[in-house]
């Protein structure tokens, strides 16, 4: 596979709303948290692959939200490599805690997020009931709640 290079995206205008979609289907629930992090974009050879967002959510903890890789991308260790950066970006950046959430029904993701050194803390019951007009189902399973996991850094 050709070198992936990731970039954090300056220009707002240049939102990857298709891509993030993937991960999140509510546009709504993306703008809310789209313009209080920052947004860091994969390539190869100048087309987008992937993206993930990172937000603060407390003082010295960011949540790494929305981890998205294009479908014919998906499956070649490109996800990996974003949370990864993910946690080097943390990192750099004096960042003590960082945070991830998915979905209960997200088993491959739950899978990835301990493979690069997350821990489960907790369940938030209902999460995407409340937060989610339409049904979300994934692996035959409803998402209904959303586990949440932490890497002390």
């Amino acid at each position: 596979m050709d070198e992936i290079e990731i970039r954090k995206l300056d220009n707002k205008k240049e939102i990857p709303y298709d891509l993030l979609l993937l991960a999140d289907p509510s546009i709504e629930v993306i703008n809310d948290y789209i313009y209080r992090g920052d947004c860091y974009v994969a390539y190869i050879n100048d087309n987008i692959v992937g993206a993930f967002l990172l937000v603060r959510t407390r003082p010295l903890t960011l949540e790494l939200v929305n981890i998205a890789v294009k479908e014919v991308y998906q499956g070649k260790g490109i996800g990996k490599r974003l949370i990864l950066n993910a946690i080097d970006i943390a990192r750099k950046n004096n960042t003590k805690i960082l945070e991830v959430g998915t979905g209960n029904s997200s088993i491959n993701q739950l899978a990835l997020y301990q493979k690069c050194g997350f821990r489960i803390v907790g369940v938030d019951r209902d999460f995407f009931k409340i937060h989610y007009k339409e049904k979300i189902i994934e692996n035959e399973i409803e998402c209904v709640d959303m586990v949440r996991l932490r890497m002390d850094l």
